[in-house]
């Protein structure tokens, strides 16, 4: 009956318009003070403390060092050095764009950040190559996805706070998957090109490949800063968010200079906005774990599954149905930190690795901000390429429809995803 009320009340709440983040902190007070005995003193402390942990400092460095990339120049000189490795095969420039999103991806944290960094430089030379702007619009609007994917990930920091999850060999678990997803999306954008005969471009010699990649170098180093110190020790995942935002700040203002020392207060208020609205969205989420906990919701549900034979195969299709339903209406964020509380106990209940669950989740949100109504990287790239939405959802499904494949092979083969951590001793 709880659940009936506290779910019946945030979903009337979400469809008269109002923001998810003040949707859940209404809907937690309405049920605490009229249907609950809780002390008002206990919320605060739960409050207090969900929210006092280091991980959650990782989310504004990210996105920082992610708003330092975009604006500087790293995105353009990763576009050069894809290009010059791939841009010679069928439809090089969208291949280009698959590499370049999966590098960008592997530097900023974000899905948003990665399609326009990428898509607003490769857009318009795509086009200008004589390659459909549908082409491009899909191959750019699935693969700025990689951005939640391939590590690191605020989306993976935020399954971290829900759970108490180990950021660092979520992280770690994520480099296969998104390697593979790559791959598919390079697959697709290939045989489509090659299909329809798209643009291919003279093949580069090694010289320019080398004088690329040199140029891209201090970028792509931001990866080994990240990813080698969280592997070797040195630092904690939160510590490798703040360094990445110091190296990114290093590289765009002081070794590529395309960033002045003037621009960077807009880009410090930009971030601290991002990062408000994801912390407050975060705090409401934390009283909504709260109260689930508090009435029980989880471990019904579990003993409800237990009770009817529901296994794990049962379990994970219905965790992909919801996720997938919920991605027509909320953003990734906000899907990942309400249903984490609620799904995650069910699925240790049964036996489920907790880490193989982030991906699962990761991967899930990645779909959800592909397709409408409210796929959050349908409008980014819509802003970029002045296509409604109706027609960039017709541009996306082949590679919508492999992600969708992808998803099914990360649910029911968490080897994929287990396999780098337990190698690296993280498990």
């Amino acid at each position: 009956m709880s659940a009936l009320v506290i779910f019946g009340l945030l979903a009337v709440l979400m469809l008269t318009g109002m923001p998810i983040s003040i949707s859940l902190g209404l809907t937690v007070l309405t049920f605490l003070f009229t249907m609950t005995q809780v002390p008002l003193e206990s919320v605060a402390l739960k409050l207090f403390t969900g929210i006092e942990k280091f991980e959650i400092m990782a989310i504004p460095f990210f996105i920082l060092a992610g708003n330092f990339l975009t604006h500087g120049g790293v995105a353009k000189r990763m576009i050069n050095f894809a290009t010059s490795m791939v841009g010679h095969w069928h439809g090089g420039l969208g291949l280009a764009g698959v590499l370049a999103c999966a590098l960008f991806a592997a530097v900023s944290g974000s899905s948003p950040a990665c399609v326009v960094a990428i898509g607003s430089i490769l857009l318009p030379a795509m086009v200008k190559a004589g390659f459909p702007k549908k082409f491009g619009a899909g191959v750019i609007t699935t693969s700025g996805a990689l951005g939640i994917l391939i590590p690191p990930s605020i989306c993976m920091v935020m399954y971290s706070v829900a759970t108490n999850t180990s950021v660092g060999a979520l992280f770690m678990a994520g480099v296969m998957p998104g390697l593979a997803l790559a791959a598919t999306l390079f697959g697709v954008t290939w045989y489509r090109a090659r299909k329809f005969n798209y643009p291919r471009m003279q093949k580069a010699t090694w010289g320019e490949r080398w004088k690329a990649f040199r140029a891209s170098v201090w970028g792509l180093l931001l990866i080994v800063v990240v990813m080698g110190g969280i592997y070797t020790g040195i630092f904690t995942p939160t510590e490798a968010a703040a360094m990445s935002a110091v190296y990114a700040f290093i590289c765009a203002v002081f070794i590529y200079r395309d960033l002045g020392l003037k621009d960077v207060p807009k880009v410090l208020l930009n971030s601290a906005n991002m990062s408000a609205m994801l912390l407050y969205i975060i705090t409401n989420a934390v009283l909504f774990s709260f109260i689930m906990t508090n009435e029980s919701i989880p471990q019904a549900l579990a003993d409800w599954m237990l009770g009817h034979g529901l296994g794990q195969i049962a379990f994970l299709l219905a965790v992909n149905v919801i996720l997938l339903l919920a991605g027509n209406f909320m953003e990734p964020s906000s899907i990942v930190l309400i249903f984490a509380p609620i799904l995650f106990p069910v699925a240790v209940k049964l036996g489920i690795d907790p880490i193989h669950f982030g991906i699962l989740m990761t991967v899930n949100m990645e779909v959800g901000m592909c397709h409408p109504p409210v796929g959050l990287n349908l409008y980014v790239a819509s802003g970029i390429t002045k296509m409604g939405i109706t027609e960039l959802t017709v541009a996306v499904w082949p590679w919508l429809l492999s992600m969708l494949c992808f998803l099914v092979v990360v649910t029911y083969w968490p080897g994929l995803s287990l396999w780098l951590p337990k190698t690296l001793g993280l498990m």
